[in-house]
């Protein structure tokens, strides 16, 4: 899934901006469709490792090519940053391996609301009736999406909601801590607190073994897996998409309003279920597409208010 950028507010080019978002998120929404396909044969810890080495190479050639320092300013700072968001990411890419896609993403983007929250409940902020109704219509989008049924409870439901979470975390982290970091920096120090977390995941499974379920059903417990050659183009697509990703995000930010912007990212609602269902059938009932309705209302609702 996206990446947090830095956030500039500068004006320029809309409609370049618009375009580079959405090349962002057609990236992210194709990629993140093929996490279920790696997670038939290697487990969650070995894909952040494996996204990690693929990564870090191309994003030492963009700090060469003058896109930013791989060094940050404030490493506490940007430490905990990537902490948050590798953390969301976990939850997130479980979620993508054992759920359906809209699911996973319904989950994620709960992160403008509980930004919303938290810095109403916690920083002391002031919102008006505007951004109160599309805080509770974009609650009442995301149960739409994830199906919450109470007769037949499944626990599965809160892993995409936990990644919105640490995401909402990682994004205010962002907002107040790192405005003057480059986004390279951010990123080579997010790669490797996504290595570190990977690498604690299999030494973790090492010493306590969990029973592996076949296919992707085993994504979150199995070790680490040595025959991966038949998924090696994924392996390399994941890494590149990590780095090229954000690369458009921030380029959309630094083109465009911010505001203006974000509205774009919610592209990746349609893009990635759309891809779900021409690769694996899954399909969206007339309750799941009021709701990501619902979701990109309220997220872009709280986006332009937020200006």
């Amino acid at each position: 899934m996206k990446q947090i950028a830095s956030i500039p507010t500068s004006t320029g080019n809309q409609t370049a901006a618009a375009h580079s978002m959405l090349a962002a998120m057609a990236i992210i929404g194709v990629t993140d469709n093929a996490v279920p396909l790696m997670a038939e044969h290697i487990g969650l810890g070995q894909f952040y490792i494996l996204r990690t080495l693929v990564a870090l190479p191309v994003l030492w050639v963009m700090s060469q090519m003058g896109f930013g320092g791989l060094l940050p300013r404030r490493f506490w700072a940007v430490t905990l940053r990537a902490m948050l968001v590798a953390t969301s990411m976990v939850f997130y890419f479980a979620a993508v391996a054992l759920m359906p896609i809209a699911q996973a993403l319904a989950g994620l983007f709960t992160s403008p609301i509980i930004i919303v929250v938290v810095s109403v409940v916690f920083m002391k902020l002031r919102i008006g009736a505007v951004r109160i109704a599309a805080v509770l219509g974009g609650f009442i989008g995301v149960m739409f999406v994830l199906q919450l049924d109470l007769a037949a409870f499944d626990w599965l439901i809160f892993l995409p909601v936990a990644g919105g979470f640490f995401y909402a975390l990682g994004s205010i982290v962002t907002g107040t801590m790192c405005k003057d970091e480059s986004t390279v920096s951010m990123l080579f120090i997010y790669l490797l607190a996504q290595g570190l977390i990977g690498g604690v995941f299999l030494l973790a499974l090492q010493v306590w073994p969990l029973p592996v379920a076949e296919g992707a059903e085993g994504f979150v417990t199995r070790g680490w897996a040595w025959d991966v050659l038949g998924i090696s183009h994924l392996i390399l697509l994941q890494g590149a998409a990590a780095v090229g990703g954000v690369f458009l995000i921030t380029r959309a930010y630094q083109l465009g309003e911010a505001s203006f912007v974000a509205v774009f990212e919610y592209s990746v609602l349609l893009v990635g279920p759309a891809i779900a269902w021409f690769a694996y059938g899954q399909t969206l009932d007339l309750w799941q597409m009021m709701g990501i309705g619902l979701i990109v209302l309220a997220g872009s609702t709280l986006a332009l208010r937020s200006s």
